[in-house]
C-alpha cells in the first residue's frame, strides 16, 4: 500500500463509503471538492474520502463528517458539461481524523493510519471468511438483480480482512450506516462477524421474497391456466353452436347479483351457487334447483324501501276516517305510532294484534294503515296452516322446495318495509310437521327478526323494518309466548248508529256499483230503512250480514231497472219489508213473551253485544229438583242453582 501522508485533503461524500481495494466512480460538484481534486492531480493524487453524517448538508464542517475515512487515489477525472467532475478512485487504507488544520478553500486534516488489528490468519477469521463467501454466493443466487460474477468478488482478496472489505463494497443492498460501521471496525474477526450477520439477514429476506414471488407466480399461472381453458371451452362451444346462450345467462345472472344490493353473506352464497350452476349441464336435475335459488335471491327486496308518509298526521287521520267509522281507540293508537315514527324514524315497529268478532273491519284496518303510511300492503291467511315450513320455508334438499310465506310475501310486496298482515292467527294448527305458531315467535320478535333465516334462502334477511299486523277472533287459542310478543287491540264491534253511518258511506255505494246502479240517481236508502235492516234483519258485531241484506235490496232494485223502470228508487222501511219479508228479529217479542206466566228475563253476552235471554220454567210433579237444558256455562248453571 502507498505510504499514507500525515496530512490529507478531505473529500466529503454523500451516502457513499469507499473501502480499501474497492474502485468507485464518484461525482464532485461543490467548489471546495473541485478545488481539492485539482490540487490532488498536481501532486500525489491522493485524497481522504469521508462520508458525511447528514447527506443533505451542502457545506459540512469537521463536525459534520465521520471520524474514520479511506485514503483514496484518483485514477481518472473528466469534466462534464455543467462544470462538475466525474472521477474514478480506488481505496487504499483506513484512517482516522486527528486534527482539522484548515476548512477553506477545502477541508485539510492531520490523520493517523488505522492498521489491521487481530490475527488475520486465525482459524476464527478463516472460518468467518468462508461463511461470508458462502453466504455471498447464496445472496447472489437468490437476488434477481445481482450478476453471477459477483459471487467470485472475493477470489482475489488477500486475506479475510480484504475479503470483508470487497464484499461490503460490492453489495448495493447494505445501508450506508452499516458500511460505515464496517469501515470503522478495524478488528478483522469482528468485522467479519458483522458482515456475516448482514449477509444472513439479506439471504433470509431474499428467500422470503422468493417464496412470496413463487406463490404469486403459482396463483397467476393457475389463473392464466383457468382463463386459457375457459377460452378454449368457449371456442369449442361456439364451434358446436352451443354455449353462447349459456354464457350469456350466467353473465346476466352475475350482473343481477351484483346489482341486487345483497349483504356480503348473501352475495357470497349467490356467487358460489352461480359458480356451481356454470359448471352443470342444463339437463342436470340440480340445474333447475340452483337457478331457482339464485332467482329468489336476486328478486328479494334487499334495499328497496318506501318512505313513510309521517309528516302530515292530519292527512293520515283523514285516511283512517274515510275508511272506517268509529273505532276511535284504534285510530288513536295508529296515529300515536305515526307520531313516534316521525320523531324517531329508526325506531322498531310494534307488532299489532286486532282482536274482535268477524266483520268489524280488522283486515281493512291493515290496508288503511298501509295507505296512511304510504307503504305497500301484503296479507296472508294463517287459517288451517299446520306445517312449520309454511313460515320458515322448505330446505332445498326437498323436491319442489320454496321459501316460506313470509319471504314470498316480501318478494310480492317488492319492498323490505311493507305492512304485513297475518290474518286469522288464532286458527293456526299443529301436527307432526311442526308448530307454525312457534316458528312465528322469531318473526314477531323485534329483538330477533333483524336476521331472520328462512330454511330455503339460508341467508339472513332483515324483517325489523316490516310492520306486522295480526288479526284474531279470540285469543284463547293463541299460545301465550306468541301473545306476549304482540300488542293486543280489541275491536268490540259497532253501535247501531255506526252501522248506519258505515252503510251510508261505504256499503250502499259499493253495492250500487256492483249491481250496475248509478249511485243516488238510481237508488237511495233512507236512514230509517237502514236502521230497520240493522235491527230487524241482522244481529252481529260487524256489518257483513248488513252488507248482504243491502245487496239483496240492491238486486231487487237492479231487476226493476232491467225491466224498464227508470225512476229513482227511495228505499223506505216499507220497501225493505216488501223486498225482504218480515223482520227476523222482533223487538216486540219481549212484551209478548213476558205476559205468559213462567217466563222470566235474563241478561246475556254475545259477540254482537249485550242481549236479553228468556228463561222459561214449568211446574211439574216430582221431588222439587231443577233441570237445566241447553249448552249453558258453569256460571249460568250456578246462578240458576242459587236462584
Amino acid at each position: 500500500m502507498t505510504d499514507m501522508p500525515d496530512v490529507l485533503g478531505i473529500l466529503p461524500l454523500r451516502g457513499t463509503v469507499i473501502f480499501p481495494q474497492a474502485v468507485v466512480t464518484l461525482g464532485a460538484g461543490r467548489p471546495s471538492s473541485v478545488r481539492l481534486i485539482e490540487e490532488a492531480l498536481q501532486g500525489s493524487r491522493v485524497v481522504g474520502a469521508v462520508m458525511q453524517r447528514d447527506a443533505g448538508e451542502d457545506n459540512p464542517g469537521a463536525a459534520g463528517l465521520h471520524a474514520v475515512g479511506t485514503l483514496a487515489i484518483v485514477h481518472k477525472v473528466w469534466k462534464q458539461a455543467d462544470g462538475k467532475l466525474r472521477l474514478v478512485v480506488e481505496g487504499l487504507g483506513r484512517f482516522r481524523i486527528v486534527e482539522v488544520l484548515q476548512e477553506s478553500p477545502f477541508l485539510r486534516a492531520r490523520v493517523e493510519r488505522l492498521e489491521r488489528e487481530g490475527d488475520a490468519s486465525s482459524l476464527e477469521a478463516e472460518a468467518l471468511a468462508r461463511s461470508a463467501s458462502s453466504l455471498l454466493q447464496k445472496v447472489v443466487s437468490l437476488s434477481p438483480t445481482l450478476p453471477d460474477e459477483m459471487a467470485n468478488v472475493g477470489a482475489t482478496a488477500e486475506g479475510p480482512g480484504a475479503l470483508a472489505d470487497l464484499i461490503a463494497a460490492s453489495l448495493p443492498t447494505l445501508s450506508s450506516a452499516l458500511k460505515q460501521e464496517l469501515l470503522e471496525t478495524v478488528d478483522v474477526a469482528e468485522r467479519l462477524k458483522k458482515l456475516v450477520g448482514a449477509l444472513s439477514k439479506e439471504a433470509e429476506v431474499l428467500e422470503l421474497g422468493s417464496k412470496i414471488q413463487s406463490e404469486v407466480q403459482s396463483e397467476v399461472s393457475k389463473t392464466q391456466r383457468e382463463y386459457y381453458l375457459r377460452e378454449q371451452l368457449k371456442a369449442i362451444q361456439k364451434e358446436l353452436g352451443a354455449g353462447d346462450e349459456r354464457t350469456q345467462e350466467v353473465d346476466a345472472l352475475r350482473e343481477k347479483i351484483e346489482a341486487a344490493g345483497m349483504p356480503e353473506e348473501a352475495r357470497k352464497e349467490a356467487l358460489r351457487e352461480l359458480d356451481r350452476l356454470a359448471k352443470m349441464p342444463p339437463a342436470a336435475a340440480e340445474y333447475a334447483v340452483a337457478r331457482t335459488y339464485i332467482d329468489w335471491l336476486v328478486a328479494m327486496p334487499w334495499r328497496q324501501e318506501t318512505t313513510d308518509s309521517v309528516e302530515d298526521l292530519a292527512a293520515a287521520r283523514s285516511v283512517l276516517d274515510a275508511d272506517h267509522e268509529g273505532l276511535e281507540k284504534i285510530k288513536e293508537r295508529i296515529l300515536e305510532y305515526l307520531a313516534i315514527k316521525k320523531l324517531r324514524p329508526s325506531g322498531k315497529d310494534p307488532i299489532l294484534c286486532f282482536v274482535g268478532p268477524p266483520g268489524v273491519g280488522k283486515t281493512s284496518l291493515g290496508r288503511s294503515i298501509a295507505r296512511a303510511l304510504g307503504r305497500k300492503f301484503h296479507r296472508i291467511s294463517l287459517g288451517g296452516i299446520r306445517d312449520e315450513a309454511e313460515i320458515r320455508g322448505h330446505r332445498r334438499t326437498y323436491v319442489g322446495a320454496l321459501p316460506g310465506q313470509i319471504i314470498q310475501g316480501l318478494r310480492r310486496a317488492g319492498t323490505k318495509n311493507p305492512v304485513f298482515m297475518l290474518d286469522e292467527i288464532d286458527k293456526l294448527g299443529m301436527d307432526f310437521r311442526g308448530d307454525p305458531a312457534s316458528a312465528l315467535l322469531e318473526v314477531l320478535d323485534p329483538e330477533q327478526n333483524g336476521s331472520f333465516r328462512d330454511h330455503y334462502l339460508d341467508v339472513p334477511f332483515d324483517l325489523s323494518r316490516v310492520l306486522f299486523v295480526t288479526t284474531a277472533n279470540v285469543l284463547d287459542t293463541v299460545p301465550a309466548p306468541l301473545r306476549d310478543r304482540m300488542e293486543v287491540i280489541p275491536l268490540a264491534g259497532y253501535t247501531e248508529e255506526e252501522k248506519v253511518a258505515i252503510a251510508q258511506k261505504h256499503l250502499v255505494p259499493k253495492q250500487a256499483r256492483e249491481h250496475g246502479l248509478d249511485g243516488e240517481q238510481d237508488v237511495t236508502f233512507a236512514p230509517e230503512a237502514l236502521r230497520l235492516l240493522v235491527r230487524g234483519y241482522t244481529r252481529e258485531a260487524g256489518v257483513r250480514n248488513l252488507e248482504r241484506e243491502i245487496a239483496s235490496v240492491s238486486r231487487k232494485v237492479a231487476r226493476r231497472r232491467a225491466e224498464g223502470h227508470t225512476e229513482p228508487v227511495q228505499v223506505t222501511p216499507d220497501l225493505v219489508t216488501s223486498f225482504l219479508g218480515v223482520p227476523r228479529f222482533e223487538l216486540e217479542e219481549l212484551e209478548e213473551r213476558t205476559r205468559v206466566p213462567g217466563v222470566s228475563i235474563g241478561l246475556a253476552w254475545t259477540p254482537a253485544g249485550g242481549d236479553i235471554l228468556f228463561i222459561e220454567a214449568t211446574r211439574m210433579k216430582g221431588k222439587g229438583g231443577l233441570t237445566l237444558t241447553g249448552q249453558l256455562g258453569d256460571v249460568m248453571k250456578e246462578s240458576a242453582q242459587a236462584a
